[in-house]
């Protein structure tokens, strides 16, 4: 007896995907992951696949600014949404200039292998956005969400950490330089005011 050959043609599914704010179009099977998506059609292999459980972490991505596990997404569930993995938090104009979360993860050895500092980025950056104002503790406890075999944890709590102080600084320095330029536009104003002859009003 002979089997029917399966046309896995027809189970593929044209997918558009906003990664990194690039538009691209992805034709694949609708049981691939959004991991697999990204590491080989896309070939962004900055997201590491690990347990392939969700338990792990290293495949965190961000999904509309929020920290998703890729290995547990279709690919097709991501359409319509913004999705950034590590590779967009580098800069320059050959994509080597770090963030200052991954100059902070450098300055504390927030790393060893390397393996699972992708995902650790990606949750932080996440985290960072939406709660610029966490503290250790809360800190602490949002790492316990990811594995990591190297590090103890202790320094990528401290890396994490150091971005958040460093950020909030850098957002008081420019809302007070932002306040002063407020204050002298006030005040040459006022002097101009003052200057105007009663036939000029």
């Amino acid at each position: 007896m002979t089997e029917t050959p399966i046309d896995t043609a027809a189970e593929r599914q044209l997918l558009a995907l906003d990664v990194n704010g690039t538009e691209h179009e992805v034709l694949c099977e609708s049981r691939r992951t959004l991991a697999d998506v990204l590491r080989h059609d896309l070939r962004l292999t900055g997201t590491h696949v690990g347990c392939e459980h969700g338990i792990c972490g290293a495949c965190t991505v961000l999904v509309d600014g929020r920290p998703a596990r890729a290995c547990l997404m279709f690919a097709a569930q991501a359409e319509g949404a913004r999705i950034r993995t590590v590779e967009s938090l580098s800069g320059g104009d050959d994509g080597r200039q770090l963030s200052d979360l991954q100059q902070a993860f450098r300055d504390h050895h927030g790393l060893q292998c390397g393996f699972c500092t992708p995902g650790f980025l990606m949750l932080a950056e996440g985290f960072l956005a939406e709660r610029p104002d966490a503290d250790r503790a809360q800190i602490r406890e949002l790492v316990a969400s990811n594995l990591c075999r190297c590090t103890g944890y202790q320094s990528i709590v401290d890396a994490i950490d150091g971005c958040a102080t460093a950020r909030r600084a850098e957002a008081a320095r420019k809302a007070g330089a932002a306040e002063r330029t407020g204050e002298t536009e006030q005040a040459a104003g006022a002097v101009s005011s003052a200057g105007v002859t009663e036939e000029e009003r």
